[in-house]
């Protein structure tokens, strides 16, 4: 599933291309990927479309007048991409979307159909901004400058749960998934299933700093891209893979201490780290 700077990197792309542009026609091929609402995505048509906006995973933009916003969800193998209208539909597409003054449209690609688009209304989010009511129940992510990071600190420390699964918790903060807490814990020497209550807060700060860090980095190569279900909106894969010291690498040695990184299973998914920089801690 794409993560946060996977999200961030197509947010940058599709906003020079949407933003003050009219919507003109929208077309849904398939059931799953307009998400119901009391408003259709039929009612975006001659609406204009203000910038692109994030938080965790979502993407929106608002329409003039701001009070309501084309809503996007990757889910976990959604694609946002720019491409002519002359050029050959490609494989699952599930929604285009056209514009008033541009040969190009924007189409989403969804093979799995996990990810959506939708229309919702905004509201308040209480920092004199506006987020769609879908969105208003996310966490702020760790790249967002508004982020309360010592509120942060304390939800996290609140809860007795493993590190990890907290970090998941879109609720706490949003944006991280599988791979980037594989990174920022082992990068912070922690193990996943330590106790969040167990780590002192200057432990959670650091945590998190590695979080940003990681996130910082993978930014600026695009992403991480395993296969072609993510990709930018040009249609083109993102490189951090290359630099990922856990995430995948089970069995090659840890990048600090050469011990071969391990692999265990973790909420139908899995977890890397290293055995011997990131012991476990118990309550």
């Amino acid at each position: 599933m794409p993560e946060l700077p996977e999200v961030e990197v197509v947010r940058a792309g599709l906003d020079p291309y949407i933003a003050g542009r009219t919507i003109v026609a929208v077309q849904n091929f398939h059931p799953r990927a307009a998400r119901r609402s009391a408003i259709g995505l039929h009612d975006a048509v001659g609406r204009r479309m203000l910038w692109m906006s994030r938080r965790g995973k979502y993407l929106w933009a608002p329409f003039a007048g701001r009070q309501h916003a084309f809503v996007m969800h990757l889910g976990m193998s959604g694609q946002l991409l720019i491409q002519q209208r002359t050029q050959p539909n490609p494989k699952h597409l599930r929604i285009t979307v056209e514009f008033d003054d541009v040969d190009r449209q924007l189409r989403f690609v969804d093979q799995r159909t996990f990810g959506h688009l939708m229309i919702d209304e905004l509201t308040d989010d209480g920092h004199g901004g506006a987020v769609p009511i879908c969105v208003s129940h996310i966490s702020r992510d760790l790249l967002d400058p508004v982020l309360d990071r010592t509120q942060v600190v304390a939800r996290i420390r609140a809860k007795a749960t493993g590190i990890k699964r907290v970090l998941l918790d879109q609720s706490v903060v949003s944006g991280i998934g599988n791979i980037y807490a594989d990174e920022a814990l082992w990068a912070a020497r922690i193990h996943a299933e330590t106790p969040a209550t167990v780590l002192t807060s200057r432990q959670v700060a650091k945590l998190l700093e590695e979080a940003i860090a990681v996130m910082q980095r993978a930014l600026a190569q695009g992403g991480t891209s395993f296969d072609e279900l993510y990709v930018n909106v040009n249609g083109q894969s993102g490189y951090f893979s290359r630099s990922l010291n856990a995430y995948g690498q089970a069995g090659k040695p840890c990048p600090r201490c050469g011990s071969n990184i391990q692999r265990a299973k973790f909420m139908n998914r899995s977890s890397f780290y290293c055995p011997r920089c990131q012991k476990q801690a118990r309550a």
